[in-house]
């Protein structure tokens, strides 16, 4: 027993210290630098010292409406961008899955290509699309009659969104059709056998089995969403864009850590945003993890035997003379045993 708790020990320890460096001590330092903030004395003109101010900072943060109008931009942006991407990622694996598709490996790649373009370049490149005088692609719209401004109050975020969704689809979709890899081939002859067509195979056969994998996108997908900063910062500089400074709360916290130089206030907006991925994180995780209590799905393999009671009422069983179930009428003539004693 000493020497499994040694080697517990011993393979535990590197994960506990590199999580205590990168996790813990980083939270704890922003959790204490939101205690404080920097006054000026002397009209301005004397120096800086560090004061104790509690939860002003939080106060103020939470006061402030352009880091409550934040947490609106990221509704709106989930509410956009989650459905999209679960069912366009879902969607394209098992298109990929299915018997009719050709050249997967070749598909697989160039969907997740995207992803291996760095979030800075991937935004870069898309404003270059959305400039109406540089952009091919607004200037074919604009030849068809479809006007849309990219930069504008009401094309902002849904720019946004097509951003994301340009670099992450790819990635998702090969998460999921990993699971459905996993699905054990017996399965789907089954209900193949049993007259369910494609589509009743992907919605009551592979979508039950990669519940899992579903839950654990979804959960990846809100933490991720709440960290919305690279694609927006790029959007607000020099594009003419309505996407302001503090157009969410990490680009909130980024403009009073740097613009303002204001270290209290940013810490204070950083860890309400963690407070609230946190909440967000444990809400998806108890309901996904309820719905999978509430709702257990087997699928059942014909191949299988069957319960007494259905081979009971079955009447093909019952007159089978094979069947181990239907005995014997010593009383048969036809028995070999009767006419061999006879």
């Amino acid at each position: 027993m000493k020497a499994r708790t040694r080697a517990a020990v011993t393979l535990l320890t590197p994960f506990f210290l590199l999580f205590t460096a990168v996790m813990v001590v980083p939270i704890g330092y922003a959790v204490w630098l939101s205690l404080f903030t920097e006054k000026q004395s002397g009209l301005g003109f004397g120096g800086t010292e560090t004061v104790f101010s509690g939860l002003d900072n939080y106060t103020a943060a939470l006061g402030d409406r352009a880091f409550r109008e934040g947490f609106g931009v990221l509704l709106g942006y989930c509410v956009l961008y989650i459905p999209l991407l679960l069912a366009g990622a879902l969607g394209l694996a098992l298109l990929l899955d299915s018997a009719l598709a050709r050249a997967r490996r070749f598909f697989q790649l160039a969907l997740f290509l995207p992803h291996a373009v760095p979030g800075i370049i991937a935004a870069l490149i898309w404003v270059y699309l959305y400039t109406p005088q540089l952009s091919p692609v607004v200037q074919a719209m604009e030849a068809g009659g479809v006007g849309f401004d990219f930069f504008s109050p009401e094309g902002s975020l849904p720019s946004v969104v097509n951003i994301a969704l340009w670099e992450w689809l790819g990635y998702n979709m090969v998460i999921f059709y990993a699971a459905l890899q996993a699905i054990d081939r017996s399965v789907l002859e089954a209900a193949t056998v049993d007259g369910a067509g494609s589509w009743r195979i992907a919605l009551a056969v592979k979508l039950p089995l990669i519940k899992a994998s579903l839950a654990m996108v979804a959960l990846f997908t809100v933490i991720g969403s709440l960290q919305l900063f690279t694609e927006p910062l790029i959007l607000n500089k020099g594009t003419g864009s309505a996407v302001t400074s503090t157009w969410t709360p990490n680009m909130y916290a980024y403009t009073a850590a740097f613009d303002r130089n204001d270290y209290g206030l940013a810490a204070a907006a950083s860890v309400l945003l963690a407070l609230t991925a946190a909440l967000l994180s444990f809400a998806v995780t108890r309901l996904t993890g309820r719905r999978n209590r509430r709702n257990p799905r087997t699928v059942r393999n014909p191949g299988t035997a069957r319960s007494p009671r259905s081979s009971a009422r079955n009447p093909s069983n019952a007159r089978n003379p094979r069947s181990p179930r239907s005995p014997r009428n010593p009383r048969n003539p036809r028995n070999p045993r009767k006419e061999k004693t006879a």
